[in-house]
């Protein structure tokens, strides 16, 4: 007997969100496949039917929050050139903050923040494409340093209860890099 789609969704969904309540209180290696189950109301079949284990569930979600190039918009400085990509981060940010705003804290998962730097990548290299003059050695340094302060500034931002207008924060942002980074960025060699 199939089941229907909507239900088997719903079934996923309601352990997701279980795993994800016992996330929020603890770290994953304290979680366990019958925690989940019980929380959602299931059996640990009804897990097994869907996830591998715990970190099955954790990669899941974490894959359904990296957005992929197609997804994301040109990116617009203020002054209307394309150039870093901060406020489109700030919207993705935004858009999934209960999930990131855990993942990219204290108790979250350390290779998360690797995981959104390397889907915003590419997006970066788009956006500094021919005109910077750097080896790529030097340009993924360039571009992790970026990656790096974007999320811990955005992070902070939530952390601190978004005590800054987003476009303040993004102001900041980019203050920040074309004084810090974009001028060394395209400098010669």
């Amino acid at each position: 007997m199939n089941k229907q789609p909507e239900v088997t969704a719903q079934t996923k969904q309601n352990l997701v969100d279980a795993f994800w309540s016992l996330y929020c209180e603890k770290r994953i290696e304290k979680i366990t496949v019958k925690e989940i189950a019980q929380r959602a109301g299931y059996n640990r079949g009804t897990f097994y039917e869907y996830f591998t284990d715990v970190y099955d569930v954790l990669n899941q979600i974490e894959q359904s929050l990296m957005p992929s190039l197609d997804e994301l918009p040109p990116t617009t400085k203020p002054d209307h050139t394309t150039d870093m990509p901060f406020d489109i981060f700030l919207k993705l940010y935004e858009q999934n903050g209960n999930y990131y705003s855990v993942l990219l804290g204290d108790h979250g998962d350390p290779a998360f923040a690797s995981k959104i730097k390397n889907s915003i990548k590419p997006l970066l290299i788009q956006a500094i494409s021919g005109k910077v003059d750097r080896n790529d050695i030097e340009l993924d340094f360039i571009l992790e340093y970026i990656l790096s302060a974007m999320i811990g500034m955005v992070s902070y931002w939530f952390k601190m209860n978004k005590v800054l207008p987003p476009e303040d924060l993004i102001a900041l942002m980019y203050h920040l890099m074309d004084n810090e980074v974009m001028n060394k960025l395209t400098q010669q060699k």
